[in-house]
């Protein structure tokens, strides 16, 4: 778990940006499953500026990285500053029926936002999945509906607007918006009051 987390905070602080600024935009049809986790949470406790390793502290102990040439504006870095590394995940489903039906499909985008020249270092990471779904299965009780993906996996959706569901039958095809993101942030230690 510590080299997993050592590598996801390595990406993680390579670049800058603010996470809540950046996060994944509200879905588009009312249809969503979101979930959000912080992966890491901890404190600077030490820098080696000549070997750029950075020494992070949270409740499961010390962590050393070494921050790469591509992580920008290292100098910001300070003892005491706070680093959190957060994914967010968001699913928006377009219930709109594919004009030429054939195989599901699949485009993945990705983009990675900087903060500015000057501003303590951070990133965000997100990929954007548009897809074709095959709708296996509707629920119209509950307002569920099971999609089965490019891949063949089959996931469940819970629609917020159940009148979306009148012109989609099982055997239909629609558009599937998948955004997840992965953000680091370090930040100055709130204002003691």
């Amino acid at each position: 778990m510590k080299k997993l987390l050592i590598v996801v905070v390595l990406v993680a602080i390579a670049a800058g940006a603010y996470f809540m600024l950046n996060k994944p935009k509200a879905p588009i049809a009312g249809v969503t499953a979101e979930e959000s986790a912080l992966i890491y949470d901890g404190e600077v406790t030490k820098i080696d500026a000549a070997t750029r390793t950075v020494t992070l502290k949270n409740q499961d102990g010390e962590s050393t990285i070494v921050a790469g040439p591509e992580v920008k504006n290292f100098a910001e870095i300070k003892v005491g500053d706070h680093f959190d590394v957060v994914y967010e995940l968001a699913v928006a489903i377009e219930l709109v029926k594919v004009k030429n039906p054939g195989a599901p499909t699949e485009q993945i985008t990705t983009s990675t936002t900087t903060a500015p020249q000057g501003d303590k270092p951070g990133m965000v990471t997100t990929n954007v999945v548009t897809a074709v779904a095959n709708v296996e299965a509707i629920d119209t009780a509950k307002s569920i509906v099971s999609l089965k993906g490019p891949q063949g996996n089959i996931f469940k959706v819970k629609v917020k607007n159940a009148d979306l569901l009148k012109d989609i039958a099982v055997n239909d095809q629609v558009k599937v918006v998948y955004a997840e993101a992965i953000a680091a942030v370090v930040s100055a230690p709130a204002a003691k009051k």
